[in-house]
């Protein structure tokens, strides 16, 4: 169904807005993953949509937030004897990542609530964006979902694993779908008339996304950090400890050694298709994609032997998310649309 906007002016506004939220959950999910690498998401205890906005005021209130936290396994088992310098620089990167998701999620309403009010917005586009604004909200409850999962269990010291690849994945759909719709409002250009290359991006794109998943269990786990060894894996081609004796089938999503050995090989098989695919349908711009992937992939093996440093994990966390984008629009571009003019 066309999403056509029939005023131009209209149609710049919503896209601006659109490629503003965009880039602001692209920023989350660099701000993220920084709270991830370091430590920092289970520094506040407590969610708490309305009050939660606010950070501390005072040296009574700082102590009241540390010894929260001092009663999670994380501080109890790994952090304890930290000192209060030493928390705030935590608690500081969970408040920034949740305080900007409020940002966000004012955007994202408001935008919507203006842009209805003008009657800029036909059905199916105030469905979309309606949609867009509900995974959001979801994307809130996830984040606390997830962080709960480090909270409320004695032993853990960080957050479930894929509750983090459920937390990350819903991010990178909100992204995807938002670029998506960016693109639906502008100008569409002439499809192949074969489907062939329509699949071969549809085909790296699932692949991709499954790949970005597992990349999230990866760092779920510090598992980049544990074999920083490569092409092998502590000198192993198959690591011995691939499924571990105390998790089972459950090595798949908690074990450090199957979680990375899986990312590595779904990488060398993303890398393989990629460049397949850009071989065989050289004539429809997959080149980018191609050339994206293989930078990726040559940036993963320099974080992995760097031990995963946050500056470089966060160029590679950030440079994937920019592949997935490319992806998406090369299969929107592959993907037959109504003609819509030119914004």
């Amino acid at each position: 169904m066309s999403l056509q906007v029939n005023d131009p002016k209209a149609r710049r506004a919503i896209r601006l807005w659109l490629g503003v939220l965009g880039l602001m959950v692209y920023a989350m999910i660099l701000i993220g993953g920084a709270t991830r690498l370091t430590d920092s998401g289970l520094s506040i205890t407590e969610w708490d949509p309305i009050k939660g906005a606010l950070p501390p005021f005072g040296g009574e209130a700082w102590e009241a937030l540390f010894d929260k936290y001092k009663t999670t396994a994380e501080y109890r088992f790994q952090n304890s004897g930290m000192s209060m310098a030493e928390f705030q620089y935590i608690f500081w990167w969970e408040w920034a990542h949740r305080f900007f998701g409020r940002i966000i999620g004012l955007v994202a309403v408001g935008g919507v609530v203006v842009f209805a009010l003008r009657k800029w917005l036909n059905g199916a586009l105030f469905r979309r964006l309606v949609l867009l604004v509900a995974l959001g909200g979801l994307q809130g409850f996830i984040g606390w979902w997830m962080v709960a999962s480090g909270i409320g269990e004695t032993e853990r010291l960080d957050v479930a694993p894929y509750r983090l690849m459920t937390h990350f994945s819903l991010a990178l759909l909100i992204i995807a779908l938002t670029m998506w719709t960016w693109l639906d409002l502008g100008a569409k250009p002439q499809s192949p008339t074969s489907p062939t290359p329509r699949k071969w991006a549809l085909g790296l794109l699932v692949l991709l996304g499954v790949q970005l998943a597992a990349g999230a269990l990866v760092a779920g786990l510090d598992a980049g950090r544990t074999y920083t060894d490569w092409p092998l894996m502590a000198g192993e081609g198959f690591p011995s400890d691939y499924v571990a004796d105390t998790l089972g089938w459950r090595s798949l999503f908690e074990g450090r050694a199957a979680t990375q050995f899986n990312h590595r090989f779904l990488a060398y098989v993303l890398w393989a298709a990629a460049l397949m695919a850009w071989w065989l349908n050289r004539a429809h711009g997959f080149g980018l994609v191609a050339v994206l992937v293989s930078a990726q992939a040559v940036w993963g093996i320099v974080t992995l032997v760097s031990a995963a440093p946050l500056g470089l994990a966060l160029v590679h966390q950030g440079l994937g998310v920019v592949l997935l984008l490319v992806t998406v629009r090369l299969v929107w571009r592959l993907t037959p649309q109504p003609h819509q003019t030119d914004p």
